[in-house]
């Protein structure tokens, strides 16, 4: 690996002048050899935790906040259990901290305001108000699993938002890192903390962890979950997905090979909202277990969001805790203040 490695930085410096090496938690770095990297080259190289000093704001006070994005969900039990009580265990990380919650999703914003009156702000009017407050420097959290297209509003969010702050950072979603070459693999640290809840299964018992899917290509992480399930010896353990690959019906043949007459179905996602309670559990006919009920399989809900487990809660406060200490870490990140 250190061979190819070598080899690859070779062919980079000869043919566009640019190599990369790993510094920590933030990924990858562009080598000192590059004199003057492009805007274009800073973007690609961001990769990990992201960090940015406005080098026009340098001379204001230091006001520090932390914002934690979250897709939300209208159901209040699930909202309680998962996201706010994750948000919680950062707040007392964080104590004295202005910690502010925020949702991705305006149908979510809507109906939570028409049905509860609560004002949940968007990142967007989240970060307005903390400007207007007088707040300097911000680090972003995300609750989401992948590094999906909700990860990547988020990051736009960040993009956007830079500029408008002394110092900013962006945190990384629950799965990141795979353990390439040095980094760590969040995705082996997450499924041993999930599986803190898998009920224990017979010979002829199977669990069916339900992930949302999506066409982006960090579906592809969904794969790499099942061989780290693999890896642990958890063959009775199938992964698939509602919206990407592999689906349901990839999973049903797998299961009569395999002898299995009872399924525990468990969503792999961070609440138990519409897709855990409607699309895995709902008694309509093209609900995951009335399908599996008519392939002849009884089957087992299991409705509670990964929220819910405190292992999970606590590599999500890691994760924010990563983004809020590259804030207060003087040394990193890029410097920039020039519109973009």
């Amino acid at each position: 690996m250190k061979k190819f490695r070598k080899m690859l930085t070779d062919i980079l410096l000869a043919t566009c002048g640019m190599a990369f090496a790993v510094p920590g938690h933030a990924g990858y770095k562009l080598s000192d050899e590059v004199k003057k990297p492009t805007p274009a080259l800073l973007e690609a190289s961001e990769i990990g935790v992201r960090v940015f000093n406005n080098k026009a704001m340098q001379d204001l006070p230091d006001k520090d906040a932390m914002v934690v994005m979250s897709f939300g969900t209208t159901m209040k039990d699930t909202r309680d259990k998962t996201i706010n009580a994750t948000v919680a265990e950062i707040q007392n990380a964080l104590p004295g901290i202005k910690v502010v919650v925020a949702y991705t999703s305006h149908i979510i914003i809507d109906r939570i305001k028409a049905k509860e009156g609560i004002a949940v702000p968007t990142p967007e009017e989240a970060l307005e108000q903390l400007k207007a407050e007088g707040y300097t420097r911000i680090a972003l959290a995300s609750l989401d699993i992948i590094p999906g297209m909700e990860y990547d509003y988020k990051c736009g969010i960040y993009r956007n938002y830079r500029n408008q702050f002394k110092k900013m950072t962006m945190g990384l979603p629950l799965l990141f890192w795979q353990g390439q070459e040095d980094q760590r693999d969040d995705v082996a640290e997450t499924v041993e903390a999930f599986a803190t809840q898998f009920p224990d299964l017979a010979a002829d018992e199977a669990l069916l962890v339900m992930t949302h899917g999506t066409p982006h290509p960090s579906n592809a992480f969904y794969a790499v979950i099942q061989d780290r399930l693999n890896k642990l010896g958890r063959g009775n353990i199938h992964v698939y997905s509602v919206e990407g690959m592999p689906v349901l019906e990839h999973v049903i043949p797998v299961l009569k090979e395999e002898g299995v007459k009872h399924v525990t179905l468990m969503p792999m996602m961070m609440v138990a909202g519409d897709h855990a309670n409607n699309d895995m559990a709902g008694d309509e006919d093209d609900s995951h277990k009335v399908i599996l009920q008519k392939e002849g399989f009884t089957v087992t809900p299991y409705i509670h969001g990964m929220g819910e487990n405190p292992a999970i809660r606590k590599i999500f406060v890691e994760r924010a805790l990563e983004s809020w200490d590259a804030l207060q870490n003087a040394a990193e990140g890029r410097t920039g203040g020039m519109p973009h």
